[in-house]
């Protein structure tokens, strides 16, 4: 059995984003050599379709073969419609059609003449090809969305309303996946998230998951699988669950890519993507860079806060802060098919990280008595500057072994990384009125980490209806970080090294695992899936001048994992599973530096933090309708102990070694205690007619937190999530398409967080036989702020604030796909439905 080309997502490094975007442009000009296809006077066209729902199937491979001498003549696939078109000369030929999931077939007997040159074939249905252990998928709509036993995919190839955007736009669009305004991802209510790439644990996700999230074009998007109930074989990382992003590849022969650029008001970005198959050998050069143009946000914080005799003060701040970020990533991959039962692997990839969030406060400062009246009084302001970037290189190796006997497989791979990162603040404070500075201070924090894993995974089939997986994994983590503070002298106006509030990080990690599971098909329509993960967890972490030192003992972590699945003949299917995961606390969690870029409003970490632990339970039921409407439903119940929260407390002064802070919020990470969620999901596809097409995604849950940080304030309160899409085709090369989506406000163990409200219409033209593609999309075009509001209560304080975030924003994105594709002849193909062609 051959092993198709599979690389990791690759990434370069450079100092400014604009440079990496013109690089990425000027290199398809030295590949322009590539030869065009010979023209042929002859066609023949078609149509592949779904045989149980009647939806077209896109990226179907089509093969072309010479019936008198059984050679290829030509080969395509098929576009987001179904269709295709092949040239040809006079004569008898024979096609074969496969995709992934599918039963392959040859149409026979097919004649090409003088008197026939347009052969226009009816329309090829592909019927499902599950057998034995192969997944059982329901296609609710080929191009969308697909349920597996353990898994949901999104197919995000035809997402006109995300291609100028990123990977956390394409997000907003998967079911039960939520996105806020600032990036960041939840999963079922969730933030606990564990990300891969193409299958495989990114060491880049280590590090800033919301930037590099930004750093991937949506355009380079295949697909994306949420993984809520993980099996043994999965790390344990991640209480909500795992979201897999796979990039696209090409697995033809020959020289072939895709260039894309997107310009916008709020969003660039601009990626080029090459790839070379030859027999055996294949390569992959990969760049792209992106930026978020400078933006201004409005900001409004109303404190009220009680001091130990019940008098209260009110401090108000408000301003305005500028922000901007730029990415750029890149790299190379190459596989070597040594035979037909070994294969090698090699990726390296550099990625390049930074933003600077630039801002003024004017502050007003009341305090009052029992009765109400005010006491004292001040105004001032405050500037604040905070930055952060991050430089990482990371590489793989990866040896594939199969067997004679099909699914028996080995894998042995390495993973490495290391990273430089750096952040910085100042602030400075000034009386109104005045340009003289009477307080400030400024940090930076330069650090480094080195990720390294090392895994095995073995599969062995036990005769025809059962497989068993087992494997081994061992991962190491070494952290180190240097927090260096000046504060400023206002007799002398210059700033001084604290000792007090500077520190150092050392922080090591190692984890080692190991599982066994198992599959089985228990009956035609029956499949079953459980399995047991073990890891051990060595901890140990240093923080100098805020005088601890953990030296945690090992820990041990058992994960059970377990699915039923069954198939009804009439396109039913249900789904139960139970998984058990873990949340480690990271290096920045645990890190005590004290960010006063906000003097009045201080975070920092938690060196005593605890690992969290949660349980999930799912039910779902999948059902495909007559003419094409299909529903998803999950039903769930995730609960989680030591929950991680980000919490808030208020201090009249707070002491950091030789420095006081006075009124201030201090914002932490805490295990707040025990958190229950309930919940429901329901994705619904509805084709109103041939050409238009609505699909809607709503889930909620009903969040339970009993909270150990603020005994007897137990809190509870119901979050939900709605958006739908509408598309359009007016013609094959011709689509529209609407977006909304609306997240309801969240609570946490303190309050509530802002609910988010947005909208993209989108265009798109396709031309040259569908290799040119332009898309026009508008994001929020009639609001030009999303309003935020967050609400916080505590033992003696509460707030609120007001955040005015500039959101709308028009973009267009170009995408070109060019070089010369080969399709090998049947007899040289082995197992073609392993892996569906770009």
């Amino acid at each position: 059995m051959k092993i198709k080309t599979d690389f990791n997502y690759l990434t370069i490094l450079t100092s400014k984003s604009y440079l990496g975007i013109l690089l990425c442009f000027l290199l398809p000009a030295a590949f322009t050599h590539a030869q065009e296809q010979t023209k042929l006077p002859y066609k023949i066209s078609g149509k592949v379709i779904d045989s149980a729902s009647s939806l077209p199937i896109e990226y179907a491979t089509l093969n072309l073969i010479n019936e008198r001498n059984n050679k290829l003549v030509n080969g395509t696939v098929t576009d987001a419609e179904g269709n295709f078109f092949l040239e040809a000369d006079t004569g008898k030929y024979d096609l074969v059609i496969y995709f992934i999931g599918y039963r392959k077939i040859t149409l026979e007997h097919i004649t090409v003449s003088e008197s026939r040159p347009a052969v226009m074939l009816e329309n090829i249905k592909l019927a499902s090809s599950l057998k034995n252990l192969k997944e059982v998928t329901v296609t609710t709509e080929r191009s969308l969305i697909e349920n597996k036993i353990d898994k949901m995919v999104y197919n995000a190839g035809n997402d006109l309303t995300s291609q100028s955007g990123t990977a956390a736009d394409v997000l907003k669009k998967v079911p039960q996946v939520s996105v806020d305004e600032n990036g960041n991802v939840e999963l079922q209510g969730s933030s606990g998230i564990k990300f891969l790439i193409n299958g495989k644990p990114s060491t880049l996700f280590g590090s800033n998951i919301t930037e590099v999230l930004q750093n991937i074009p949506a355009s380079l998007i295949q697909s994306i699988e949420v993984i809520t109930s993980p099996g043994a074989k999965y790390d344990a990382e991640g209480t909500g669950g795992i979201i897999n992003i796979i990039l696209k590849k090409s697995t033809s022969e020959g020289f072939n890519g895709n260039v894309s650029l997107s310009a916008g008001t709020r969003l660039e970005n601009g990626s080029l993507n090459l790839n070379f198959r030859k027999s055996h050998v294949s390569a992959n050069v990969y760049c792209s860079g992106n930026a978020q143009l400078l933006s201004q946000t409005l900001n409004r914080n109303i404190r009220t806060s009680y001091d130990s005799t019940g008098q209260a003060t009110d401090l108000i701040q408000e301003g305005t802060s500028g922000y901007r970020r730029d990415g750029l990533e890149g790299g190379a991959g190459f596989d070597w098919e040594i035979n037909d039962k070994n294969d090698l692997s090699v990726s390296v990839g550099i990625d390049h990280s930074s933003n600077k969030n630039e801002g003024m406060n004017s502050r007003s400062t009341v305090s009052k008595d029992l009765s109400g009246n005010t006491v004292s009084g001040f105004n001032d302001r405050v500037l604040t500057s905070d930055s952060y970037r991050e430089d990482a290189i990371n590489w793989e190796v990866n040896y594939k072994r199969t067997f004679e006997k099909e699914d028996q497989e080995l894998n042995i791979a390495y993973y490495g990384m290391t990273e430089d990162n750096y952040t910085a603040y100042s602030q400075s404070q000034q009386a109104t009125g005045s340009d003289s500075t009477y307080d400030g201070s400024y940090g930076k924090d330069p650090g480094t980490e080195r990720e390294n894993e090392m895994l095995l995974d073995y599969t062995q089939p036990l005769g025809e209806n059962a497989l068993l997986e087992t494997g081994a994994k061992a991962t190491f983590t070494n952290v180190s970080s240097t927090s260096d503070i000046y504060v400023l002298n206002p007799a002398s106006g210059e700033y001084s090294y604290s000792t007090g509030q500077s520190s150092k990080l050392i922080y090591k990690a190692n984890v080692y695992a190991a599982y066994l599971s198992g599959s089985v098909k228990l009956s035609e329509h029956l499949n079953a899936k459980a399995g047991i993960r073990y890891e051990y967890t060595t901890p140990e972490a240093y923080f100098s001048n805020a005088g601890i030192t953990h030296i945690k003992p090992p820990y041990s972590t058992w994960v059970p994992s377990g699915a039923v699945s069954y198939s009804f003949k009439t396109n039913n299917t249900v789904k139960v599973s139970y998984t058990h995961r873990i949340e480690r606390p990271d290096d920045h969690d645990l890190n005590p530096f004290l960010d006063a870029s906000d003097p009045k409003n201080l975070s920092t970490g938690n060196p005593g933090l605890r690992p969290e632990t949660g349980d999930k339970v799912e039910l779902g039921f999948s059902k495909i309708f007559e003419k094409g409407p299909s529903i998803t439903a999950t039903l769930f119940y995730r609960g989680n102990r030591n929950d991680i929260q980000s919490f808030t407390r208020f201090y009249e002064s707070f002491q950091v070694n030789d420095s006081i802070y006075h009124d201030v919020s201090v914002t932490t990470i805490e295990n707040i205690g025990r958190e229950n969620n309930f919940g429901l999901s329901i994705f619904a596809l509805v084709p109103i007619k041939s050409k238009l097409n609505f699909r809607t995604n709503i889930s909620g849950f009903q969040r339970y937190i009993i909270n150990g940080a603020l005994p007897g304030r137990n809190i509870q309160g119901f979050n939900y999530r709605i958006n739908m899409n509408l598309s359009y085709e007016v013609s094959k090369t011709f689509a529209f398409e609407f977006f909304g989506n609306f997240n309801s406000a969240r609570i946490n163990a303190q309050g509530k967080m802002p609910s988010f409200t947005s909208y993209t219409l989108a265009l798109r033209k396709k031309l040259l036989k569908d290799r040119l593609s332009i898309a026009v999309s508008a994001t929020n075009p009639f609001n030009k702020y999303v309003n935020q509001k967050t609400e916080l209560t505590g033992d003696n304080f509460s707030s609120v604030n007001i955040r005015q975030l500039p959101y709308r924003s028009f973009g267009i994105n170009i995408t070109y796909r060019f070089g010369k594709l080969e399709f090998k002849a049947e007899d040289e193909m082995q197992d073609p439905n392993l892996t569906p062609p770009q």
